[in-house]
């Protein structure tokens, strides 16, 4: 009997110790997530590091996002609106958001983040120049006035973060600074710690917030500076899913992955894109004819093949993807060495002293210089390749990113393979724009084309909210690519991201794939 009485119990504390544990499990005290990511962090400095930046989306939300639908709506900002001039923009605040150290989120930190990005961020110069005033409307709201029309500043401001008055007022240097600690955030986590030494950033639940309840308990980003040491840690369940801002896993590694049967993977046509630029204020680039001639010169089933794998599209003329809005159908890009050869000799680019290599409209032998990028090495080898093929001599520049970065701005080049990324594919008049507009700074931008046209195709888009009109100039800008080429894409490509079944209710979006708020919030471990 006392036997009995005895199993009784032990069989109550063990359904009763499983309850427990399910119920602290379904909290998400005892999940975390692992994310495995290439994107090496230098510093802890939430603003001015490549990529701690993106990380910290979660935990210092801009005040717009893109939705799962490629739509702009509010974030930190519940409501927003516009002039019917389109010069005044409204941002009225959610007023449930605390920073982790439970100060209330307030309009003075919304307007000290926005003086504060215009200020010292250098890749926000549009910004500076273009706000002519910012002021607070109680209760809860910020007003942005332009000294013209702007269009799209919902859209560009999705990727600025926002930033605690009371700790980043007091800074001094702030390009310098760095925070391996706690940086306070008003998302659902917060940053708790960077540690570079580790290769972790730890992200935990912010205690005042009153959004949506994660599931998951603490978000831990383990950075690797090898991609296929990344991948191996995945086969071996170190880490849980794979993010690279805008870039997909390594297609060679994703049937590996699929081998060990614990992995999904979400596919998403890249908003972004790999593309061959030129330097349009140097000769032969500005003539039409000769980049005409090198469009037919690419072997573009071959590189898409080569370069990643099959997974992704042959582009068309047009530059821009078919995954972004408005897309129109231009003439497919095309490999005909035949036609590229003949075009090149119809515009006077011939090889007259027979040695290989043809000569410029001076009788100059040609010989471009390509700066590349460590990232790019493969494409543009490629792409020396196929031009050779044709009778022109490319001389490869190897530089660091910061190098390319000055020498792209003073023009000190002929050609590079760049990409684009979702973000830069959609700011300042969108569909690519931002790339090409001779007006334009920024890190990755080329400010090639001067055209009277183009310029006027971005400002009409600037300076308009009609949905008709928007489409038309949207239309009429991938024409302007086909029928001028100011570049050309590569390929358009799949981006693959691997997570562990064990985790459901994935929500990418288009803009910052799997590393977004919604798609945190949603996630739970399937127990």
């Amino acid at each position: 009997m006392i036997q009995n009485k005895k199993k009784i119990v032990i069989v109550l504390l063990t359904v009763l110790s499983l309850f427990f544990l399910m119920t602290f499990i379904s909290y998400g005290e005892e999940v975390i997530l692992r994310i495995g990511s290439p994107n090496m962090v230098s510093t802890a400095n939430l603003v001015f590091d490549d990529y701690l930046p993106v990380f910290a989306h979660i935990s210092n939300p801009p005040l717009t996002k893109m939705n799962t639908e490629g739509q702009i709506v509010g974030q930190s900002a519940k409501l927003i609106e516009v002039s019917s001039d389109n010069t005044t923009w409204t941002f009225h605040l959610d007023d449930s958001l605390y920073w982790s150290d439970g100060q209330k989120v307030t309009p003075q930190d919304v307007k000290f983040t926005i003086e504060f990005i215009a200020q010292n961020v250098p890749w926000a110069g549009w910004l500076k120049e273009g706000l002519q005033d910012i002021s607070i409307q109680e209760p809860n709201a910020v007003i942005l006035k332009f000294n013209k029309p702007h269009t799209q500043i919902n859209r560009d401001l999705s990727s600025y973060n926002l930033l605690p008055k009371q700790i980043w007022e007091k800074i001094e240097s702030p390009q310098d600074y760095s925070n391996p600690g706690e940086n306070i955030g008003c998302g659902p986590f917060y940053m708790k710690k960077v540690d570079l030494n580790a290769g972790i950033i730890t992200m935990e639940k912010n205690p005042y917030w009153k959004g949506q309840t994660p599931q998951i308990g603490k978000i831990e980003i383990h950075l690797y500076n090898n991609v296929d040491v990344l991948s191996l840690a995945l086969e071996k369940g170190d880490v849980d899913t794979y993010y690279r801002y805008a870039s997909s896993y390594p297609y060679q590694n994703i049937e590996r992955l699929k081998k060990t049967g614990r992995f999904d993977f979400v596919e998403k046509l890249n908003i972004g894109l790999y593309f061959l630029a030129f330097n349009l204020k140097r000769t032969p680039m500005s003539d039409f004819k000769f980049r005409e001639a090198i469009s037919y010169a690419i072997n573009y089933p071959e590189i898409l093949k080569l370069d990643a794998l099959g997974y992704g599209n042959i582009p068309t003329r047009g530059f821009v993807p078919n995954s972004m809005d408005y897309f129109i159908d231009t003439v497919l890009l095309t490999y005909d060495l035949e036609k590229a050869n003949s075009l090149l000799e119809e515009a006077g680019y011939i090889d007259s002293d027979k040695n290989g290599i043809r000569e410029d409209l001076a009788g100059k032998d040609i010989d471009l210089t390509m700066l590349v990028e460590p990232d790019y090495v493969r494409r543009s080898e490629l792409i020396k390749y196929y031009l050779e093929e044709v009778g022109i001599k490319v001389s490869m520049k190897n530089v660091d990113e910061s190098t390319w970065i000055a020498l792209k701005d003073q023009y000190e080049y002929d050609i590079t393979v760049t990409r684009s990324s979702p973000w830069g594919m959609m700011v300042h008049g969108s569909w690519g724009t931002a790339y090409f507009d001779s007006r334009r700074t920024g890190e990755g931008v080329l400010h090639i084309v001067d055209d009277p046209i183009f310029l006027g195709l971005v400002d009409g888009l600037l300076s308009t909210t009609d949905p008709e009109k928007i489409k038309e100039l949207a239309h009429s800008v991938q024409s302007y690519y086909a029928e001028t080429l100011p570049a050309i894409a590569l390929y358009w490509n799949m981006i693959i991201t691997p997570f562990n079944r064990e985790f459901t209710g994935w929500q990418p979006d288009p803009l910052f794939g799997i590393y977004n708020i919604d798609n945190f919030v949603n996630l739970k471990k399937v127990l």
